[in-house]
């Protein structure tokens, strides 16, 4: 009987978690928007399908969702170089945008939450602010 007790309460314990742990992310996804379209439109266009052979895609990345510390240096820190994105090879350079660590954290849960791409865990501005380079 204790069993399901505790393990009712866990389940409710996540369900709170979830609920009050959407909202934050909604937020940080329209900030997001927001400075996506003021820094990062341009390169990598509206849909987030860049332009082929010069900026790699947001939509639907490979790259992006399996290097997530490496996507976030690339915006605080620019980046320049090789990279595979779809198995499509891109050679060129990226500024670093001037971003704080908590827009950083915004614009990352913004691209990883469009286009096709479903993150299931939300980066903050503490990851962020961890990560050097």
């Amino acid at each position: 009987m204790k069993f399901i007790f505790l393990f009712c309460f866990l389940l409710l314990q996540a369900f709170i978690f979830n609920i009050t742990q959407d909202p934050i992310l909604e937020e940080s996804i329209k900030r997001g928007s927001d400075i996506y379209s003021d820094f990062c439109v341009t390169c990598h266009l509206p849909n987030g399908e860049g332009v082929d052979g010069e900026y790699p895609p947001l939509a639907k990345s490979d790259f992006l969702m399996k290097n997530r510390v490496q996507s976030i240096m690339t915006i605080k820190y620019g980046a320049e170089g090789e990279i595979i994105v779809n198995g499509k090879t891109f050679n060129n350079t990226m500024a670093p945008l001037g971003l704080a660590d908590d827009e950083i954290a915004d614009v990352m849960n913004y691209i990883t939450n469009s286009w096709g791409n479903e993150n299931d865990k939300m980066i903050t501005e503490e990851e962020v602010s961890k990560i050097k380079k």
